[in-house]
């Protein structure tokens, strides 16, 4: 991923040196497992513990030649080793060290974007509370419908965002698989107790059935759980998008000192982090798509896989966490304009409130088409006349057969839709 959009945590996790460190650990529990049942001898696994170093340039070096990164890593470590590097590998084929090093960073950034889901929960949940009973207009299709409040939105935000959280923490279980099970998954050369080892060292599982590589199911998974964050991230963004629209403006995004929007138009204030999250967003779902068709490989492996993953793993991780920390950013310093949203519930001169009254009128005993027929008519009145519902009911002859006057005032009023704001809150919020 372009440093643009790579912070150092992340990046950290899938740095080459961190990949080889993770294949050496995976090299030196190996030596240990079979030290124990008497493989390598104890006075080599010695100085392989003392002496094995990783040397990210001289690897790289190597692989020029041999043009293999797994025989190039194990040349260099060999080399800072001395004789007793012979005893590295032994009966082991190159995903060993490679799917259960990946494991063990899948691991790690699996851990990092749980952390910052969490941060933006809590973020979520407090600007929920804050605005619990702030209205606003509710819109389907674009266009005014009821009235809802604005911590009723977040909230809902809040509900999928947790529901992202349990995904990470499922996809957190599924990768955490290593495998040390030779050229075809048959352990033909290794002890299952080295597997056995190796994997509770790394805090991995053992796969229960490999081929020469993981199940690529797993880490499709991944790829697939990081999209539907990427999207939970963008429904927010889209939401904010559209609410800081100059004929809306309940919202903006937050605009530092100095910042420019436009080098044409110097008023320009755009939702430049949110339309960033939503280009992030399709990107991490392209990358899904790619990870699923890595499953399908020629019988026992191809390394068809391989080369998307090379890409994929490093940048779909680093994205999704940098979109996870710039929405922490757009959420902290997020402008809220209770003002214009009640003015913007007022442009509708109240006809919004049509479906109360239509559920006042079916709970008198009318038929719901006449109902429906009598209300619409008295909204499309209030509309066409500049007057509020309240007043066209009130001269209405047809609503008067079967509303009081206190009735109609009742139903033309935002709190009537407000009365069950607390029990949903509840639901959500679990406290």
């Amino acid at each position: 991923m372009i440093s643009r959009y790579t912070k150092p945590k992340m990046a950290a996790v899938w740095s080459e040196k961190n990949r080889f460190l993770k294949m050496l650990d995976v090299e030196i529990f190996a030596a240990e497992a079979m030290s124990e049942i008497g493989i390598v001898p104890k006075k080599a696994l010695g100085v392989i513990r003392k002496k094995a170093k990783i040397n990210v340039k001289r690897i790289n070096e190597i692989e020029v030649t041999v043009k293999h990164d797994v025989i190039a890593f194990l040349t260099a470590v060999v080399e800072t080793i001395g004789p007793e590097g012979s005893f590295l590998h032994l009966g082991m084929t190159s995903s060993d060290v490679l799917d259960t090093a990946t494991a063990a960073q899948l691991r790690e950034s699996t851990k990092l974007l749980i952390e910052e889901v969490k941060k933006l929960a809590i973020i979520a949940e407090n600007i929920a509370k804050k605005y619990k009973m702030t209205p606003i207009i509710g819109r389907t299709h674009g266009v005014h419908a009821e009235p809802m409040t604005f911590g009723l939105k977040v909230a809902s935000w809040y509900s999928e965002i947790m529901r992202s959280l349990d995904r990470l923490n499922f996809t957190l279980e599924t990768v955490s698989y290593g495998k040390i099970s030779g050229a075809v998954g048959t352990m033909a050369y290794v002890d299952p107790k080295i597997e056995k080892y190796v994997c509770q060292s790394m805090e991995l599982q053992p796969e229960p059935i490999s081929t020469q590589i993981i199940p690529r199911d797993r880490h499709s998974v991944y790829f697939s759980c990081l999209a539907h964050v990427g999207t939970c991230l963008e429904r927010i963004a889209v939401e904010i998008r559209h609410l800081q629209r100059t004929e809306v403006t309940e919202l903006q995004e937050p605009f530092t000192k100095g910042q420019k929007g436009s080098s044409a138009m110097p008023h320009k204030r755009n939702p430049i982090i949110s339309e960033n999250i939503c280009g992030l967003a399709r990107l991490l779902r392209g990358y899904a798509v790619t990870a699923m068709e890595n499953v399908a490989l020629w019988h026992e492996r191809d390394i068809s896989h391989s080369s998307t993953e090379r890409i994929m793993l490093p940048d779909a991780s680093i994205a999704l966490h940098y979109m996870l920390v710039r929405m922490q950013d757009l959420l902290l310093g997020l402008n809220v304009y209770p003002e214009n949203m009640q003015a913007n519930l007022d442009k509708t001169k109240d006809v919004i409130f049509s479906g109360t009254l239509l559920i006042s009128l079916l709970d008198k005993g009318l038929a719901r088409e006449e109902a429906y027929t009598i209300v619409q008519s008295v909204a499309f009145d209030a509309k066409d006349n500049g007057i509020s519902l309240e007043k066209a009911c009130l001269r209405s002859r047809e609503i008067s057969k079967y509303l009081t006057d206190k009735e109609i005032t009742r139903d033309c009023n935002v709190t009537a839709h407000f009365k069950n704001i607390d029990y949903i809150f509840k639901r959500v919020f679990q406290k």
